[in-house]
């Protein structure tokens, strides 16, 4: 197959790029503007695999006028913060997540056999994910044991969770880019499928504190900086799954080898329960792996856009697909420390 990736040269985009291309034998073409630092690095890994880099993008329809015809565009172009436009400057990521969802979109309806959305679990309700039923203790929150309500249960969020109300404006542009992709699936034919991903991370993830919160913990302790506990009394409890790439790129390799039968659907993507980590655990995790005990500083303050749980219910994806995530939380770790080790040079300029 010849496969688009747009973002291709961020986090996600690039190391599906490159797995699709080397283990899939798949031609892959990624577009990407090279806004986010650190994606540079990824150009001389892209053109190691034999992967077509073109500098463009999603904003600019004209960017994609001179690529060529695909077999299936796999959408991860996005500005991937929650705090994005909290501060002002909301133009680029609502002209970026959603805009650039609209021309990738356009461009897919005559030059592409199908879609794969990178969604985000942010589309979520806030409000309703406060409300969960919580209880403290340990190192972490946990949902109170034998309790469930619509869309949750003691697995985690699930597709049929509350999108009702406010959900961060990174949230708001992916949630009406899942519309968009719902009209030209009806109004054009186009072959679909959305996965609302947690939080993915892993090797050539260039970590910062609004997003890729798991490597940025272990470079913190490679290279040294400060870290804080921010939000929820900064007690660090506030917990997240997470999902190495290779097990993300896994479920897409399985999602195209079966377009015509997960046509339509949208699925919650991440570790869940047993690949799930707080802060506070991390940091224990990080400092055992490392030797290094860094002091966490505290902010108890909640920001509008903070959540203190989120744990994907995957159990749709997994009957759909057969797929489950392979790596725990202690071998992502390990992985991610031991590329941080090998490429330091490169890395602590920018994760330092």
């Amino acid at each position: 197959m010849h496969i688009l990736v747009t973002g291709g040269a961020g986090f996600v985009g690039s190391n599906l790029a490159v797995m699709l291309a080397e283990t899939c034998g798949h031609s892959v073409t990624v577009l990407d503007n090279l806004h986010r630092r650190g994606s540079e690095l990824a150009l001389g890994r892209l053109r190691h695999a034999g992967v077509e880099f073109v500098h463009g993008d999603v904003r600019n329809p004209e960017d994609f006028e001179e690529l060529a015809t695909a077999d299936l565009l796999i959408e991860c172009a996005a500005e991937p913060s929650v705090h994005a436009g909290s501060q002002g400057g909301a133009r680029y990521p609502v002209n970026t997540n959603l805009l650039g969802t609209f021309n990738c979109l356009e461009w897919a309806r005559g030059h592409a056999g199908g879609v794969i959305f990178l969604s985000t679990s942010r589309v979520y309700s806030i409000s309703a994910l406060r409300d969960l039923p919580l209880r403290g203790g340990g190192e972490r929150f946990r949902l109170l044991p034998g309790h469930s309500g619509p869309g949750w249960s003691e697995r985690g969020i699930a597709e049929d969770f509350s999108t009702r109300g406010t959900r961060s404006l990174y949230g708001t542009t992916k949630l009406a880019s899942e519309l968009l992709i719902d009209e030209y699936a009806a109004g054009f034919g186009l072959k679909t499928i959305i996965n609302r991903c947690g939080a993915i991370t892993g090797p050539w993830q260039m970590g910062k504190v609004d997003q890729g919160f798991f490597v940025l913990w272990a470079a913190r302790h490679l290279y040294g900086g400060r870290l804080v506990y921010t939000g929820f009394d900064g007690t660090g409890h506030q917990v997240r799954d997470v999902l190495h790439v290779a097990d993300l790129f896994d479920l897409i390799r399985r999602q195209i080898d079966a377009l015509d039968r997960h046509n339509g659907r949208t699925f919650n993507v991440g570790g869940g329960l047993a690949v799930s980590v707080s802060l506070a655990e991390l940091t224990d995790l990080c400092a055992n792996h490392t030797g290094v005990r860094l002091p966490i500083g505290s902010e108890p303050a909640t920001q509008l856009v903070d959540i203190p749980f989120y744990v994907t219910d995957h159990n749709a994806v997994t009957e759909a697909t057969g797929w489950s995530p392979t790596h725990s939380v202690a071998m992502i770790l390990e992985d991610v420390i031991d590329w941080l080790g090998r490429h330091r040079n490169e890395l602590e300029p920018v994760l330092g």
